[in-house]
């Protein structure tokens, strides 16, 4: 089992960018795939991108193609989530999650951070 943390979260205009962190404590976090999802008021939690354990495949949803980015340091613990192009529907609280297999949904996951929220302005 790792703790994940997720810091980076806050208010931007739309059209900017955020970066955000998960960082995870316990030496086997390398051995864990890292997902990112986002849940907005009212709506169900939904997955965004996703690294495996190794970095070698990204795997990622439509809404945010060509606009989010995700990559890991396995020497610090942690996964970034890069966020361009920023809309208001991107408002939400987004929250990190590993899990030995990944994948794209929450099920795949066993270990999930508190969330960060992110709001976007028009």
């Amino acid at each position: 089992q790792v703790q994940l943390v997720e810091s980076g979260g806050g208010l931007v205009q739309a059209g900017g960018s955020l970066r955000l962190s998960c960082t995870a404590s316990g030496r086997s976090f390398r051995t864990y795939s890292v997902g990112w999802f986002r849940q907005a008021p009212g709506k169900e939690r939904e997955f965004l991108i996703g690294i495996t354990w190794s970095g070698s495949r990204i795997y990622y949803t439509d809404s945010v193609k060509g606009r989010f980015t995700i990559s890991r340091d396995d020497a610090k613990n942690s996964v970034y989530l890069q966020m361009n192009s920023l809309k208001p529907e991107d408002t939400a609280v987004y929250y990190c999650a590993a899990g030995r297999i990944g994948g794209t949904t929450q099920a795949d996951y066993d270990n999930w951070g508190q969330g960060t929220q992110v709001t976007v302005s028009s």
